[in-house]
């Protein structure tokens, strides 16, 4: 049987009142927390003063008006300067003689969470043993007696001290125990090494950081942990750490594919002399893929705030243009005329669709990543891609990546990609290949490379290829298609990169990698969004889809709901909702089951960028497609 807290405590105290030695213990706000019945005795105390939460105040005023003390002039004084002591309580040994004629040895130590416990012995018998040998042992000089008794009070000391500092060494080991577990469950490498770049200690947290690296690394060089590419990339910063200068930077593991923030700290000796460096380590690629999308946001916001009206009025100015053309064209003009006529309207239309291009690109977009068959999806783009090649020019699609779904915008991937293939079949000519190569790399982002036999990229090209009108297809060519596509893989938080190969030209398109979590598709889906009219909507999808639905119109009671109903499949949630809890709010509390959010927030909000961390999002508008999609 299980005992119960107030049994285990009326346990202890029992076994407490069979100890000869008196004990008592006061908390942090010097209250009594604790006493035995040797301690009632040794002092002769009330019931009063041994009640639990007495102050220590009133226990010393107690013993001074009892005596225990001898006699005091002024009771108040030498009350306050008891208390004032005991606030800065230190461990203590020290041995006195009551006012009963009884001797007792008094024994303080300091509690860690504050407050102290002290034990009182009653050492009568051996101080009379050391006054009967001073008696008996006439032959013994008066150095050797007064030397055995200060042997017999230093041994009792000592014996205080020991204790006290097992105690001491039981709270230190506790307390390393717990500080390790604590930096053991970071999801951050805590490291030191010496000024011999040795390692010194470690949360065994780097294989978690940086993949493929050992765990325990004590005793190895910084060099050999991280490996050699690793180290030439930190290498400057951790040399000057050495000499005294911290910071915090950032670098690409090419390794694992991710995005690592070290801090050095200098470690300096109270010399001021560096004896090592203390390191930090954190995996921020998913930080790095939402700042991109969100930095990539801001420049559309303020391309499309520079040419919104510019667009506007150069559009009425196409619009007249083009006007006036068609009148003159219906006119009866002179041959040279209408040519020029015709080849002005061609030259406006041409405006019209530049235009046109422009605001895609700073135009309002948020992607909508949904569940996708990477093997069907590459499928449909080569359906797409292969009627626009010549017959001498052959696409290769190779889909490396491994099992899907994959959480992608299929919408902007899908153009981004024919861009590419497009650009790749002009660089040709007549005759080449175009290969595709879709792989997932280090479970971190999934990678499209584009090769083709081409003539590659020029010098000039290599650098400014995704600057926006840069062409080198003269008049033919707008220069806003890599733009397009930089602007499309920045948006949901991706990377691209031109490159030439010994057979032509190379374009890697990196997007994140996440994966779709499988949920039962006949599930009952709790559903949370107070807004009545959009919530009956989206049940009408979730039910055409084949979801049993239960709604919620606050996280509160979504809370009861997913506590009440076992047979919740899955949650679906908007992220702001009625009352001060949001969506992520939802997630956190309701791990145990697959949860999802939708929004119509901008991207760039702070709430959007939290919840990306948390669940996978949707944003609004969506069509049931794409809600079945998100779900699958």
């Amino acid at each position: 049987m299980r005992q119960t807290k107030s049994q285990a405590d009326a346990l202890l105290l029992a076994g407490m009142n069979l100890i000869q030695q008196a004990i008592s213990v006061f908390d942090q706000d010097m209250k009594l927390v604790v006493f035995n019945q040797p301690m009632t005795r040794m002092f002769d105390l009330p019931a009063e003063i041994t009640a639990l939460g007495t102050s220590f105040e009133d226990v010393i005023r107690y013993l001074s008006v009892a005596g225990e003390y001898g006699e005091i002039d002024d009771i108040d004084e030498f009350v306050r300067v008891r208390v004032e002591l005991a606030e800065s309580f230190e461990a203590h040994y020290m041995e006195r003689r009551r006012s009963n004629g009884q001797w007792i040895s008094v024994e303080g130590t300091p509690l860690p969470q504050g407050g102290w416990v002290t034990v009182y012995t009653d050492i009568t018998r051996a101080k009379q043993q050391d006054t009967m040998l001073r008696a008996r042992s006439e032959e013994l000089s008066e150095q050797v007696l007064a030397r055995s008794e200060e042997l017999a009070a230093t041994n009792r000391e000592l014996e205080a001290t020991i204790g006290a500092l097992e105690e001491t060494k039981r709270q230190l080991t506790e307390i390393e125990a717990r500080t390790r577990l604590t930096t053991e469950m970071m999801p951050a490498h805590i490291a030191h090494v010496g000024p011999d770049t040795i390692y010194t200690y470690s949360n065994r947290r780097l294989s978690s950081v940086l993949p493929g690296r050992p765990g325990n690394v004590v005793g190895m060089t910084f060099e050999q942990a991280v490996g050699d590419q690793a180290y030439e990339s930190i290498q400057p910063n951790f040399e000057k750490a050495l000499k005294g200068t911290g910071g915090v930077f950032e670098f690409n593991d090419n390794d694992s594919a991710r995005r690592i923030r070290v801090a050095f700290t200098p470690d300096w000796d109270e010399d001021r002399k560096i004896r090592g460096v203390y390191i930090l380590s954190m995996d921020i690629t998913e930080e790095t893929q939402a700042r991109v999308a969100l930095q990539q946001g801001r420049r559309r916001e303020m391309a499309a705030q520079l040419t919104s009206g510019l667009a506007h009025d150069f559009s009425n100015l196409l619009t007249v243009i083009l006007g006036m053309q068609s009148r003159l064209h219906g006119m009866t003009l002179p041959q040279d005329a209408d040519t020029l006529v015709t080849g002005t309207l061609a030259a406006a239309r041409r405006g019209g669709n530049l235009l046109n291009r422009i605001a895609d690109i700073t135009g309002s977009r948020s992607p909508k990543p949904v569940a996708t068959d990477l093997d069907r999806f590459l499928s449909d783009l080569a359906i797409i891609g292969r009627p626009s090649l010549p017959d001498g020019v052959n696409l290769t699609i190779n889909a490396l990546a491994g099992d899907g779904p994959f959480l992608l915008d299929n919408g902007l991937l899908q153009d981004s990609l024919l861009n590419l293939i497009l650009n790749a079949r002009d660089s040709c000519g007549k005759t080449g290949d175009i290969t595709l190569t879709v792989t997932a790399v280090r479970e971190t982002w999934v990678e499209f490379l584009v090769d083709d036999t081409g003539l590659g990229f020029s010098e000039r090209a290599l650098k400014h290829a995704l600057d926006p009108f840069f062409t080198t297809k003269g008049s033919e060519g707008s220069g806003l298609g890599l733009a397009m596509v930089y602007d499309m893989t920045k948006t949901v938080g991706g990377d691209i990169k031109i490159s030439n190969t010994s057979t032509g030209g190379r374009v890697s398109l990196r997007v994140p990698l996440r994966r779709s979590r499988a949920t039962n598709e006949t599930g009952l889906v709790l559903l949370v969004e107070d807004n009545t009219d959009l919530r009956d909507e989206i049940r009408k999808m979730l039910t055409e889809g084949g979801y049993s639905v239960i709604e919620s119109g606050t996280v509160k009671e979504a809370r009861v709901l997913a506590k009440e109903l076992p047979d919740i499949a899955l949650i679906l949630s908007d992220i702001q909702l009625e009352g001060d809890e949001t969506g992520i709010d939802l997630v956190s509390d309701l791990q145990h089951l697959p949860c999802y959010l939708m929004t119509s927030l901008p991207l760039n909000d702070p709430l959007h960028n939290a919840a990306h961390k948390a669940a996978p999002v949707l944003p609004k508008p969506f069509t049931q497609t794409e809600l079945m999609g998100f779900l699958s």
